[in-house]
């Protein structure tokens, strides 16, 4: 059985090593990414079966990638999760407006994450 591949899209690195720790911990396969032309570049590679996208990133926010991921004919089908730090009820609507299935609010909780 293969292990499920998840992406994970964050310019802060700090960031990016807990969610690393955090999903192999639970026995998922994690690659990250620092901004949207590195993202793009690990799907070209290998499909992920989930993103994990920050949405304050420089150059192509998270938002934009998002949008470009749904109408892209070969990624509209992954699941992306908005990791964010800001929990105003409006961005959780940018974010699913944007194509994004789910919101998690930054500082992440390591608890419930994993089950997401």
């Amino acid at each position: 059985m293969k292990i499920p591949l998840i992406l994970a899209v964050d310019d802060h690195p700090p960031n990016l090593a807990l969610l690393m720790h955090l999903l192999t911990l639970h026995g998922y396969a994690v690659v990250t990414a620092s901004d949207a032309t590195e993202a793009l570049v690990a799907i070209g590679r290998e499909r992920p079966q989930l993103i994990l996208m920050d949405l304050q990133m420089p150059g192509i926010d998270g938002f934009e990638l998002t949008r470009l991921l749904k109408a892209n004919a070969r990624t509209p089908d992954i699941p992306i999760i908005a990791v964010t730090s800001s929990a105003r009820a409006a961005d959780h609507e940018r974010a699913l407006a944007a194509g994004c299935d789910d919101h998690v609010a930054k500082p992440i909780d390591t608890r419930t994450l994993p089950q997401k």
